[in-house]
């Protein structure tokens, strides 16, 4: 079966999707689930989401797709609910601090450099146990951090982070023009010595360098 997949996210989230549904959402803790009714349709209504503003993912099957979106833009005229991207997602998601898997995470780096060493427990093995312990121990030679551009530009995933003399200290992996703070925001690995915020770095923009600081996350609190 083909699901689709539509997140209803902001501060209105929940009272708009109260009203399509018997499932009483308040009782569902964050990052679970309850298996209910959209609109009379069978879904899955997840207490999920990721632009740090709250909300629900519905998980629906395909062919009652239609009915669900029309049913929650119907019940969301009254708080001029709007129809977004994935591109919406991402500056909301960036602007919380939030780690994107496949730009900011991924099988090559650890959460320890990630900051995620709050999630990271090591009473039980897992898989690279040793590897990610050793990291801890011995602290991480690289840190993800948030950084400000100061001059004109927008970073990209994949723009060398560099000091004032164009040495290359590491790279961005999530960048954009943050509509909230009309600045251009990003965050990217660097070395542990220019992680503190506060760091002045520079990121290299189609040959010139940038000048940036290095900022504690999130961005928006």
């Amino acid at each position: 079966m083909i699901f689709l997949l539509l997140a209803v996210q902001g501060p209105n989230a929940i009272k708009v999707i109260q009203k399509i549904t018997e499932t009483p959402l308040d009782t569902i803790p964050y990052y679970a689930f309850e298996e209910g009714k959209i609109a009379g349709c069978d879904a899955i209504i997840s207490n999920t989401g990721y632009t740090g503003a709250g909300g629900f993912e519905l998980y629906v099957s395909n062919e009652n797709a239609l009915a669900v979106w029309n049913a929650v833009f119907e019940a969301g005229k009254e708080f001029e609910i709007m129809p977004c991207g994935l591109g919406a997602r991402d500056t909301l998601r960036l602007e919380k601090g939030f780690c994107l898997y496949g730009n900011d995470i991924n099988d090559t780096t650890s959460p320890i450099e990630a900051g995620l060493g709050w999630i990271t427990k090591f009473k039980n093995p897992f898989n690279n146990h040793e590897y990610h312990l050793n990291i801890k121990e011995n602290k991480p030679t690289k840190k993800l951090v948030g950084f400000v551009l100061q001059d004109r530009g927008i970073p990209r995933q994949h723009y060398p982070i560099c000091t004032a003399d164009g040495t290359v200290i590491g790279e961005v992996t999530s960048g954009t023009m943050s509509p909230t703070l009309s600045q251009a925001i990003g965050m990217g690995y660097v070395e542990s010595a220019h992680a503190k915020a506060g760091s002045e770095i520079f990121i290299e923009v189609r040959g010139k360098l940038l000048k940036s600081v290095v900022t504690k996350l999130p961005f928006l609190a």
